[in-house]
C-alpha cells in the first residue's frame, strides 16, 4: 500500500494509527496535529450527511445518525472533492443493514432527499411555451414526444414516501398512511418541489421519458389503470416548468 492510500485510510477512520513518518511544519511527528485534522474531515462529513439528509437524521435522531455516518464514511470514502456528491450510495447503504431492516422505507426516503439534491444542482433549461400544446390538434398531440428538463425526477416507491417526507417537514401535515405512492419532482424556481401523482401518472411519465409517444404513453398508463387522465400530470409538468420541447 502506498503512503498516499495509508494516508487516505487513516484521515478516513480514527481506529487507525497515524502513518508512519509523518511530519508537521517543523519535522515533528504529526501525531497530533494529524488527528485534529481526521477529526475535522469527519465532523465536516458528518455534517454533510446531516445536511443532505434531513428527514432520515430526524428519524433516526442524531446520535444515531452520527453513528451511520461514521459508518458510511469508512465503507464509502468520498469520491469527488464536491462535497454536493457525497453520500450518493446512502439510501443502499441503509437497506442493508440488518439493525435497520425493519424501518424499510428508509432507503426510499433517502433517494428522494438525494433526488431533490439532484434536481436543486441540475441545470436549468428553457422551458416548452404551453401554447404549443394547445395550437396541436389533440391527434397531431398524441403524435409527439416530450423532451424534459434535467431537474424533473420521478419517483415510485411501495412506500408512503412523499407522505413520510412531508410530515417530517412541514407542520400540522397529516400522518403517513400504509401504501404505495409515486411523486414528480420539479423546479419551477430555486428550489425542487415533490408532489404526489395520481395513479397511472408514474406509467405514464416513465414511458415518456423512455421516448414513447403521447399516445402510446396514455395506452400504457390506460391499460394498467383505466381511470387514468393525462391531463392531471401534464397540468404537474406544465406548471412546474419540467417540458421543454415537443418533437413528432
Amino acid at each position: 500500500m502506498s503512503r498516499e492510500e495509508q494516508f487516505t485510510r487513516a484521515i478516513l477512520d480514527a481506529r487507525l494509527p497515524v502513518p508512519e513518518g509523518l511530519l508537521d511544519g517543523v519535522a515533528r511527528p504529526a501525531g497530533r496535529r494529524f488527528s485534529v485534522y481526521r477529526n475535522n474531515v469527519a465532523v465536516s462529513l458528518t455534517e454533510a450527511l446531516h445536511q443532505g439528509f434531513p428527514v432520515i437524521a430526524k428519524l433516526l435522531g442524531q446520535q444515531n445518525m452520527d453513528g451511520l455516518a461514521a459508518m458510511y464514511l469508512r465503507a464509502h470514502p468520498p469520491s469527488s472533492p464536491l462535497m454536493m456528491h457525497y453520500g450518493a450510495g446512502f439510501p443502499e447503504f441503509l437497506e442493508n443493514l440488518e439493525q435497520l431492516s425493519h424501518l424499510g422505507y428508509l432507503g426510499d426516503v433517502a433517494r428522494l432527499e438525494l433526488a431533490l439534491r439532484c434536481s436543486y444542482h441540475a441545470g436549468d433549461a428553457t422551458p416548452l411555451d404551453p401554447a404549443r400544446l394547445s395550437a396541436m390538434a389533440p391527434q397531431d398531440l398524441m403524435r409527439c414526444r416530450l423532451h424534459f428538463a434535467p431537474a424533473m425526477g420521478l419517483m415510485r416507491s411501495d412506500w408512503p414516501i412523499f407522505s413520510i417526507w412531508r410530515y417530517n417537514t412541514e407542520p400540522n401535515a397529516p400522518k403517513p398512511q400504509a401504501g404505495a405512492e409515486d411523486l414528480l419532482i420539479t423546479r419551477p424556481d430555486f428550489d425542487p418541489i415533490p408532489q404526489l401523482l395520481p395513479k397511472g401518472s408514474a406509467v405514464w411519465i416513465a414511458a415518456l421519458q423512455a421516448g414513447e409517444t403521447l399516445g402510446d404513453a396514455t395506452d400504457a398508463a390506460t391499460n394498467e389503470f383505466p381511470d387514468f387522465d393525462l391531463s392531471a400530470p401534464l397540468a404537474l409538468l406544465i406548471e412546474g416548468l419540467a417540458l421543454t420541447d415537443l418533437s413528432q
